[in-house]
């Protein structure tokens, strides 16, 4: 049995030092943060594991979106899975601004400004659709015209973000040939704007091109990690294609949901054993909390863990 510590604060201690405290003492949340900064440090340096991020489109309104540009920027992640709703405001976000806001603002008021409200984040109506529908209409006739017009949701994201801001999510994904794949993309601005396209420009967004290519890799890969943000379609999309090499190995959750109401989004690791999905012999852990508020004090003590040590990515764009 490990001895409960108490936590010794110090002057000039870095994030890493202090995650390294909260481990010792234990207990609750904390002993859950600390067990995840250890197994993506683990799972980061295995030069065999492939790794997944999964995260949501809510996240990528807020100043995280430059924690995930980061991680892709050093090599850390070798797939992205996430929802439409990223693709907006990564689009968005590059050609107009968000703002703060307040959760306890009048809405019915806002409407009446034309202001949307994203949590406690303001959004204008000029600075969300129709920047989102502008870039998709003077971009993607241009893309089809040089792919054809049959083309998959990973490699449309992967030309489009030739053409984004430099910290953008698209823009370092298409840098570090990192594959973007959505499942749910037509749920999105992004995706109303496609389909109004269509009705002009005759192609084909090919899904199932999308869902082999995470087949071939899931039957070639011989070991597997993820971080998990959030949960819904990137979550089950993230573990669902990992069943098929025998589950992940390395597993980190982070989530406000519940598993009471028998939710994907909330459901635990340990439940995805069950369904072959993470393996038995995953390291993995579950750390009930907020994206925004912890993932920034993980990663910088993910960063001074591994300031030693470079990861070269996989590149796998043009091999799936």
């Amino acid at each position: 049995m490990r001895r409960v510590e108490d936590i010794t604060l110090r002057p000039g201690m870095t994030a890493s030092d202090i995650i390294r405290e909260m481990e010792k003492a234990g207990g609750f949340t904390a002993k859950f943060v600390a067990e995840g900064v250890s197994i993506l440090e683990e799972m980061v340096r295995d030069p065999e594991s492939v790794n997944f991020l999964s995260f949501p489109a809510d996240v990528v309104s807020t100043g995280v979106r430059g924690i995930l540009v980061d991680m892709l920027r050093r090599n850390l992640f070798d797939v992205v899975i996430t929802t439409g709703g990223t693709i907006d405001h990564d689009i968005a976000r590059c050609f107009a601004d968000y703002y703060h806001g307040s959760f306890d603002a009048d809405d019915s008021e806002l409407y009446e400004r034309r202001i949307h409200r994203l949590g406690n984040v303001f959004i204008p109506f000029d600075n969300y659709g129709p920047v989102v529908e502008k870039f998709v209409r003077e971009e993607v006739p241009r893309i089809l015209e040089e792919s054809g017009r049959r083309i998959s949701p990973s490699e449309l994201l992967h030309s489009l973000g030739e053409k984004m801001c430099p910290n953008s999510i698209l823009r370092m994904a298409y840098e570090v040939k990192v594959p973007i794949f959505s499942p749910g993309l037509l749920d999105s601005s992004f995706g109303t704007a496609l389909s109004f396209l269509s009705q002009e420009l005759d192609f084909h967004l090919d899904f199932i091109r999308d869902m082999l290519k995470l087949a071939d890799l899931s039957f070639t890969m011989e070991v597997s990690g993820a971080l998990v943000l959030g949960g819904g379609i990137s979550k089950h999309h993230t573990i669902w294609w990992n069943q098929f090499k025998g589950g992940l190995d390395y597993v980190v959750y982070l989530t406000t949901a519940v598993e009471w109401d028998g939710s994907l989004s909330g459901a635990r690791e340990r439940e995805a054993i069950s369904w072959g999905k993470v393996s038995k012999k995953a390291v993995r852990t579950f750390i009930p909390g907020e994206v925004t508020a912890l993932l920034p004090f993980m990663y910088a003590a993910l960063l001074d863990r591994i300031s030693d040590f470079q990861r070269e990515g996989r590149q796998l764009i043009g091999k799936l």
